[in-house]
C-alpha cells in the first residue's frame, strides 16, 4: 500500500519529472492572474486602452482606415486584428470594436461606424459581414506620431510583426471615455468626462504641478456620460471620490412635466442613467405596475425615435410629480449608482488606484516623453537629410569632375569618397541623383532647405535642451484638442448635469410605493397576525387554531404602520401592506419580529404621529410617550419600558384631556392632574398611585371639566363631574379612596 504510484512507463522515462501539485497550481493561476491583469481587463492609464482596443486602432491605421478614407467590412478588420495581433475569438474581437462606435457607450467614439451598431435598447449589432468602419479624429490623435518612434514596440505573438506596447495618446483618452473591467482580485471602472474640461484641468496642472484635487473639481465637477442624466452627489463627496480613486456617483434620469390642459399633466423620462437598457427599464417598471407596488403610476410608454422619449402618466391629475418620481427612483434604474474603481495600469506595468491629479499627471509625463522621442526621432532625420545635402552641393560644386569619374572610372564610388572626402550615404545620393536635377536652379533649392533644416535642429535642439519649453509645447498640443472638442461644439458639449435631489418627505414617498385599501388586522391570544381584506365589523366569524382565539382586531389602510407593543415593554412597527393575508390562520409574530418567548402582544393599533400614549407597568409605574417614538425600523423593535420580570407592561391608553384617573387592584380610586405624569422617549416611570399588596387594575385619561365616563358590564353609563370627584382629587402617588358606587365589578372603566 505504501508503495509510489508511477505513471505507466512510455519509453521515454528520462523526462518525467515529480512536481509537486500546490506550487505548480500557485505558479500558473499566478501567470494566469497577471496575464489577465496585465493583457486583458486593465487599461493603460497612457492612453486609456486595453490590449484588445489598443490593437484594433493600429490595426485600422495600418490598413489606411482614415477618417477620410472609405468604410470597409468589420468582418476583414476584425480578421487582420485577429490574425496578425490578436490571437482570440473573433467574436471577442468584434463585440470590442463595436463597442467603441456606439455613442451611448463610448463619450467620443475611436470608431466611425456604418450599419447596425446595436442600441440603447441592449438590442447586439448586426453580423460583422454586414458592418463596416472607420477611425474616428480621436483615433488619429491617439496615433498621432506612431510612425515617428513616440512609443515602443514590441513582437507580436508569432514573432512576424510588431505592435505598440502604448499609443501615443495626444487625447485624454482613459478619462474621457472611462472603462470597465473584471481581473483577478481586481477590477476597474471609471466613468467617461468631459474632453474640454480634462484639457483645463490638465494645462492647470501643467502651470501648477501641486495642485491638489479640490482644485482640479473646479475644473472637472464631475463625470460626463454618453447618455446624460443628473448627477446628485454632493461636490464633496465627489471630491472624496476623486482623491481616494474609489467611490461612485448616484445618476437620475432627466424628466419634465408636459401639460396636457384642464389641470392635467405627464411625465416625460429624455436622458436615462448610463449603462441602463432602455427596454429592460421599461419592462421593469411594467413589472411593478402589474404587482401594484407604483399606485401612483396609471400606465408607462415608450416613444422613443433617435431620441428617448418615455412617458409617465400618473393615476390622477392630483399627484404630486415629484414624489412619484422619487419613488420611482428608489424602485427602478431610473436612478442608478455608477461605481468609481480608478484601478489602471501605472507606468503600463503596475496595477494600483490612483487619485485624479495622479492620473492626469501620468498622462501628461507620457506626452512629454513622446514629445522627446518624436523630436530625437525628427533631429535624427535632419541630420541625415542635412548629410546628403552636404554631399550633393559638394557634387553641384564640382559637376564636370563628378560626371568625368561617373563616366570613367569603373568603380566611381571609392573615387568620389576619396576625392573630396564624401561619407558612403553622401556618395550614395549623388549616383542616384536624376540627370534633370543638374539644372541651376536645384543648387539654391539645396541651399535653401540645407538652411531652413539647420534652423529647424536649432530649434529641436533648444527644445530638448529646456523643460519649460517641452511643457510649452505639450500645453500647446492640449489647447489644439481642446480646440476640436470644446464646449461649444456638438460633440464637445457637457451631457451630464449637477443637481441635488429635491427635499421630498420621506414618510409620503414611502405611501406612494404602497397601493392604499382596506383592511381589518386581527392579532390572535396566541400572537398569529392576519390582514384581512376589507373593514369586517363582525369579528364573530373569524376562525382560529385550536386552543386560539381572538386577541385584538382593527380596521387599517395597506399604507399605515402597525404598532404592537409587548407586555415586556419593547414597541414593534410592521407595515399594512407586509402582512400576511387572510387565508388560513396568518403567521406568528415571532416569525416577523424579534420578541422574547416570555413576553405576549399587550395591544397593537394603527400608529398616528401626532399622537401620545400613557404607557403603565403592573407595579403602577407609567410615563407618557409619543407615538413617534414607538416606531422601531428594524426587526429588533425599540425598548420603550424597562421592566423586569414578574413585573410587566400592562397598560397603553391614549393622552387625551387634562387628569388622569387611575384605579388599583384594591379598588381603590386616585384622580391627579396629567401635568404630573413626564414625558419621555423611554424609562422607567413615576408611581402613578400607592399600593400596600397588589398593583394596578385600569388606568384612563380624561378631561375633568366633561366629568369622568365609565360603563357597567350592563352598558349602563355613569358621569362623575368636577365637584363630584373632589374627595377622589389628589396628587399623583398617594393612596387614593375607595371606589364610588355603580363602579364595575372588574375594577376596569369599560365594564
Amino acid at each position: 500500500m505504501g508503495q509510489e504510484i508511477l505513471p505507466p512507463s512510455g519509453g521515454d522515462d528520462d523526462h518525467i519529472q515529480p512536481v509537486d501539485l500546490k506550487a505548480a497550481l500557485e505558479q500558473r493561476y499566478l501567470a494566469y492572474a497577471l496575464s489577465t491583469i496585465m493583457h486583458r481587463a486593465l487599461p493603460d492609464v497612457r492612453d486609456g486602452l486595453k490590449p484588445v482596443h489598443r490593437r484594433i486602432v493600429y490595426a485600422m491605421n495600418e490598413m489606411g482606415l482614415r477618417p477620410t478614407s472609405a468604410f470597409r467590412k468589420c468582418a476583414k478588420i476584425v480578421g487582420e486584428v485577429m490574425g496578425n495581433y490578436h490571437p482570440h475569438g473573433d467574436q471577442s474581437i468584434y463585440d470590442a470594436l463595436a463597442r467603441l462606435a456606439q455613442d451611448f457607450s463610448q463619450r467620443y467614439t475611436l470608431v466611425n461606424g456604418q450599419g447596425n451598431f446595436g442600441n440603447i435598447d441592449g438590442d447586439s449589432p448586426a453580423a460583422m459581414r454586414y458592418t463596416e468602419s472607420k477611425m474616428t479624429a480621436v483615433s488619429e490623435l491617439l496615433l498621432e506620431g506612431i510612425d515617428q518612434d513616440a512609443v515602443d514596440f514590441r513582437d507580436t505573438y508569432d514573432e512576424s510583426n510588431s505592435e505598440p506596447t502604448v499609443l501615443p495618446g495626444a487625447f485624454p483618452n482613459l478619462l474621457a471615455n472611462g472603462s470597465s473591467g473584471i481581473a483577478v482580485g481586481m477590477a476597474t471602472s471609471i466613468p467617461s468626462h468631459n474632453a474640454h474640461e480634462l484639457c483645463d484641468a490638465a494645462l492647470h496642472l501643467i502651470k501648477h504641478p501641486d495642485a491638489t484635487v479640490e482644485k482640479l473639481v473646479e475644473f472637472i465637477p464631475g463625470p460626463d456620460f454618453p447618455t446624460g442624466g443628473i448627477i446628485i452627489d454632493s461636490r464633496d463627496s465627489i471630491i472624496e471620490s476623486y482623491r481616494t480613486g474609489r467611490g461612485g456617483f448616484r445618476v437620475r434620469a432627466k424628466w419634465q412635466t408636459e401639460d396636457l390642459g384642464r389641470g392635467g399633466y405627464q411625465i416625460v423620462i429624455t436622458e436615462i442613467p448610463f449603462q441602463v437598457q432602455k427596454s429592460r427599464l421599461i419592462e421593469k417598471i411594467a413589472e411593478l405596475l402589474i404587482a401594484r407596488k407604483l399606485p401612483l403610476l396609471e400606465d408607462i410608454r415608450d416613444e422613443s425615435a433617435e431620441d428617448i422619449r418615455v412617458v409617465l402618466v400618473p393615476k390622477t391629475r392630483s399627484v404630486d410629480p415629484t414624489i412619484l418620481m422619487e419613488s420611482m427612483f428608489k424602485l427602478t434604474e431610473l436612478e442608478s449608482r455608477f461605481p468609481l474603481n480608478m484601478n489602471v495600469l501605472s507606468m503600463g506595468r503596475i496595477p494600483r488606484v490612483m487619485a485624479l491629479n495622479e492620473v492626469l499627471k501620468e498622462w501628461l509625463d507620457h506626452r512629454r516623453e513622446v514629445l522627446q522621442r518624436r523630436s530625437r526621432f525628427r533631429l535624427a532625420a535632419i541630420d541625415r537629410r542635412l548629410e546628403i545635402l552636404g554631399g550633393l552641393l559638394i557634387a553641384y560644386l564640382n559637376i564636370d569632375e563628378v560626371i568625368r569619374i561617373i563616366r570613367e572610372e569603373d568603380e566611381p564610388k571609392p573615387v568620389m569618397m576619396a576625392r573630396w572626402d564624401l561619407t558612403d550615404i553622401q556618395v550614395e545620393a549623388i549616383l542616384n541623383m536624376r540627370l534633370r536635377a543638374l539644372r541651376k536652379l536645384e543648387e539654391f533649392e539645396i541651399r535653401k532647405e540645407f538652411d531652413e533644416l539647420t534652423k529647424e535642429k536649432g530649434e529641436i535642439e533648444a527644445l530638448l535642451a529646456s523643460d519649460d519649453k517641452q511643457w510649452q509645447t505639450v500645453a500647446w498640443e492640449i489647447g489644439e484638442v481642446k480646440k476640436k472638442f470644446a464646449k461649444a461644439t456638438e460633440v464637445g458639449r457637457r451631457r451630464t448635469q449637477f443637481a441635488d435631489a429635491p427635499e421630498a418627505d420621506e414618510e409620503a414617498i414611502q405611501q406612494a410605493m404602497i397601493e392604499k385599501e382596506p383592511i381589518t388586522v386581527v392579532i390572535s391570544e396566541k400572537g398569529w397576525i392576519r390582514a384581512l381584506k376589507g373593514h369586517i365589523a363582525d369579528t364573530a366569524t373569524l376562525t382560529f387554531k385550536e386552543g386560539d382565539g381572538l386577541k385584538i382586531a382593527f380596521p387599517a389602510q395597506t399604507t399605515d404602520k402597525i404598532l404592537i407593543v409587548t407586555t415586556g415593554g419593547k414597541a414593534f412597527t410592521l407595515g399594512g401592506d407586509k402582512l400576511p393575508g387572510g387565508r388560513g390562520h396568518g403567521e406568528p409574530l415571532r416569525i416577523m419580529v424579534d420578541m422574547d418567548n416570555d413576553q405576549a402582544v399587550l395591544t397593537a393599533f394603527v400608529h398616528d404621529p401626532s399622537r401620545k400614549q400613557l404607557i403603565v407597568s403592573t407595579a403602577g409605574n407609567g410615563f407618557v410617550v409619543p407615538e413617534a417614538e414607538l416606531v422601531a425600523n428594524t426587526r429588533k423593535g425599540k425598548q420603550i419600558m424597562n421592566v423586569a420580570l414578574p413585573e410587566e407592561t400592562q397598560l397603553l391608553v391614549p393622552v387625551s384631556g387634562d387628569h388622569v384617573a387611575v384605579v388599583g387592584e384594591n379598588r381603590k380610586l386616585l384622580v391627579f392632574p396629567l401635568a404630573q405624569v413626564p414625558e419621555m422617549s423611554r424609562g422607567k416611570g413615576v408611581r402613578l398611585q400607592r399600593y400596600k399588596d397588589g398593583g394596578i387594575s385600569d388606568v384612563r385619561c380624561f378631561a375633568i371639566s366633561g366629568g369622568l365616563v365609565w360603563e357597567d358590564s350592563a352598558g349602563r353609563t355613569f358621569t362623575k363631574n368636577k365637584d363630584e370627584l373632589a374627595e377622589w382629587l389628589a396628587d399623583r402617588a398617594t393612596a387614593g379612596r375607595t371606589v364610588p358606587k355603580g363602579f364595575p365589578r372588574s375594577g376596569k372603566f369599560a365594564g
